[in-house]
Parts: structure tokens; C-alpha cells; sequence
């Protein structure tokens, strides 16, 4: 019997996620040390939980909420984004969605049509490069200059601009580099996409991790972008709240109305026992985010330590940013990142995210999680001290 059914070309041409692959190869070996896994080891604070459990037992979540999330959550999201980004916003400009996630795929969907080409500086997060192809866009990646320290390559940027051109899209921190855009860069790219009328979609989940004195500029703060920029949000990183799924974005009042078109058919709503976690998480106390980055500054220089023990297998960039690195293997057998990970995983039993999985240009690195105990990070690298002697 014939099978008719078929797969759609957009879908066909994405790869199979590379993270998750080493995610499901983990599961069937014993003892494996994670370095793979961009997601905090802790949980949610408490406070947030109590604020879903009083939810709950007050019958508020069970139904709907608005569209566009609890207007005591829009509110406070106002509040937040006007004292940490300089964004000044209302709360009709913000939707709150299923993670991060769910706001940029809005974002993109209310933008770009098909055909129209998307510019990704790269390596950036695969999900990103996916999300461009779903909408049936293309993905024009513009590599960034890892010999200055992963940063925006403007000039690059600007050649690859062409008349089917309608957005730049990008993580600051970045996912997988850990690199901070500074202000200047930002600048110099709000500055292309005034020219060029071009919308900017900004990921910046990793927000509140920053080092070094470095600092997190988000583009939506500069007055002029105020018409060109969806600026997307997450509670995810910032309060450890992987598993609740909830985060937000802001953009100017004419362009909500149509990202909502795409929001409604996508989720209706963000789950209401999350809004209500996420506003406990932004009425409550914020030290824990003090504790969260002072714990990550601390696993980071770990990480480099060891790392410049294994100098003739690695070398890498410090980052600025987030809880991710992502070092480039010199090892000879390094050109392969994902046969490289499977290996190491295998032999071993360390869980590494390969390169390739974050566009071409992150081919021969891989990207290691600092966002684990100390002891983990020590387990894994007396393996691959071990392993690579």
C-alpha cells in the first residue's frame, strides 16, 4: 500500500537538531558528565513556586487569560524593562509567551513573508536559523570575527544586505559564543537597519549574566529604533525556570496587533499557572539573580582553568556573557565537531554540544555549559585529561 503522505520542503531541509541527538546518545551511557545542557541545574527559587501554588488554590488558572497575558503581569514587565533596559513601554506593547521561544517564531512569522532573507550573525542558537526556514524565509549567516572575540563583523553585515532583505535577528549575550554586543556595535548596527529599513528581532535571554565589566545593552532602548525592533525576553534564564515555559516581548503599538495574529494560532495564551509564577517571580525578591551570576562567574573561571590545562586539544574566548563557551578544538581529529562529541561522549562519558549545530562557521568548536556544580566541571575534565593524555 502507497504512503502519500509527505513532508513539507521547509521542514525537510531542517537537519536533525544536533543537541538533541547528543541529548538522546547521553541517555544510553552510564555515568555521563554533562557539559552539554544549557539549562540551570537549580530550580526556581521558592518564592516563584508559592506564587503558582497560591494561583492555583485560589482557582486563578484554570481558564484562559488574555491574549496577550495578565495585565498585573504586562504591568510589571513594564516596570522591569524600563529600569534594566531603558525600554520604555506599555503594557499594550508586550506579550507575554511560551518562552522566549514562542515570541521571537511570532516575531519572525508577523515579519518576513517567504522569500524574504533573514540576517543572522553566526554561530548563533540553531533554533534561530530553523525558525527563519519554518516561516520560509532565508537565512543569510554573516559570520562573526572569532578573532575579535566573536564580535559583530558590521562591515560583513552591511555587504550582506540585499533588497529581499527585511530583518536582522540575534542573542546578546550569545548562544553559543557567551559574547556581550557591546552598545557601540548595537549602535552601529541600529544604525545599518534605520538605513536600510530593517526590523531588528533581538533574543536576550541571557540578560543578567554579564562579566567583566562588561554590560548588556538591548537595541529597543535607543529612541529612534522604537518602530524597527521586537525585543524578546524569557524568565527561563533568568529566574531558573526552564520547565515553566513563560517569557515576553515588546514592540511598537502598530506591529503588536499583527505578531498577536500569529501569537493566537501558536498558544492562544502563555500558560496561566507560569503568568502567575512569572509575576511572583518579578514582585518577589531579585537577589537570587545575584546568586545565579555570582555562582556562573565562578563555574566560568573553572571552565577556563581547566581548559588551559588541555591547551593543545582547545583554545577558546573568554565570555562575557550567559553560561556557555564555546571553544574551538585544535585537536587534529577536531574538524568533525560532531563526530568529535560522539567520540568523547563514547569513550569518555563527557556530553559536549557539537559546533556544526550552530551554523557553518561553528564547525571544528564545541560549546560547553558552565551552568552545572563545580564538581561537574572538575569530573569532566579529569575524564578528558585522562582521555586526551
Amino acid at each position: 500500500m502507497s504512503n502519500n503522505w509527505r513532508a513539507s520542503n521547509r521542514v525537510k531541509q531542517i537537519q536533525k537538531s544536533a543537541i538533541h541527538e547528543m541529548t538522546r546518545l547521553s541517555k544510553e551511557i552510564d555515568d555521563v558528565s554533562f557539559l552539554s545542557w544549557a539549562k540551570p541545574t537549580s530550580d526556581a527559587p521558592k518564592h516563584i513556586n508559592d506564587g503558582a501554588i497560591k494561583a492555583i488554590n485560589e482557582g486563578l488558572v484554570g481558564g484562559y487569560s488574555t491574549n496577550a497575558g495578565i495585565l498585573e503581569l504586562r504591568q510589571e514587565i513594564v516596570k522591569k524593562l524600563k529600569r534594566d533596559n531603558n525600554i520604555p513601554a506599555t503594557p499594550d506593547q508586550i506579550i507575554v509567551t511560551v518562552g522566549a521561544i514562542e515570541g521571537l517564531m511570532d516575531a519572525i512569522m508577523a515579519i518576513i513573508d517567504p522569500g524574504d532573507e533573514v540576517i543572522l550573525p553566526t554561530p548563533t542558537y540553531s533554533t534561530h536559523i530553523r525558525q527563519v526556514i519554518i516561516a520560509s524565509g532565508i537565512p543569510v549567516l554573516v559570520p562573526l570575527n572569532e578573532e575579535e572575540g566573536f564580535a559583530l563583523d558590521i562591515e560583513a553585515i552591511k555587504k550582506a544586505i540585499t533588497p529581499k532583505t527585511k530583518a536582522i535577528l540575534y542573542c546578546s549575550p550569545n548562544n553559543p559564543t557567551g559574547t556581550v554586543f557591546s552598545e557601540k556595535e548595537l549602535r552601529q548596527l541600529a544604525a545599518l537597519a534605520l538605513e536600510n529599513n530593517l526590523m531588528i528581532i533581538t533574543d536576550e535571554a541571557y540578560e543578567y549574566f554579564v562579566y567583566d565589566n562588561h554590560k548588556h545593552f538591548s537595541i529597543g532602548s535607543i529612541p529612534e529604533m522604537k518602530k524597527n525592533v521586537v525585543s524578546c525576553f524569557t524568565f527561563t534564564k533568568t529566574y531558573a525556570m526552564t520547565g515553566w515555559r513563560i517569557g515576553y516581548l515588546q514592540a511598537d503599538d502598530a506591529l503588536i496587533p499583527q505578531i498577536k495574529k500569529a501569537h493566537i494560532p501558536f498558544a492562544i495564551c502563555a500558560p496561566v499557572v507560569s503568568q502567575y509564577a512569572a509575576l511572583a517571580a518579578l514582585k518577589g525578591p531579585q537577589d537570587c539573580i545575584t546568586e545565579f551570576r555570582d555562582h556562573y562567574l565562578k563555574t566560568r573561571d573553572l571552565m577556563c582553568d581547566r581548559l588551559d590545562q588541555l591547551s593543545s586539544i582547545f583554545q577558546y574566548v573568554k565570555p562575557a556573557g550567559s553560561y556557555l563557551m564555546f571553544p574551538k578544538i585544535v585537536h587534529e581529529e577536531g574538524q568533525d565537531s560532531m563526530a568529535f562529541c560522539k567520540k568523547l561522549l563514547k569513550e569518555a562519558k563527557v556530553s559536549t554540544t557539537p559546533g556544526i549545530a550552530f551554523g557553518p562557521t561553528g564547525e571544528s568548536h564545541l560549546r560547553l555549559s558552565f551552568c552545572v556544580p563545580e564538581e561537574q566541571i572538575n569530573k569532566a575534565f579529569d575524564r578528558m585529561e585522562v582521555y586526551f593524555k
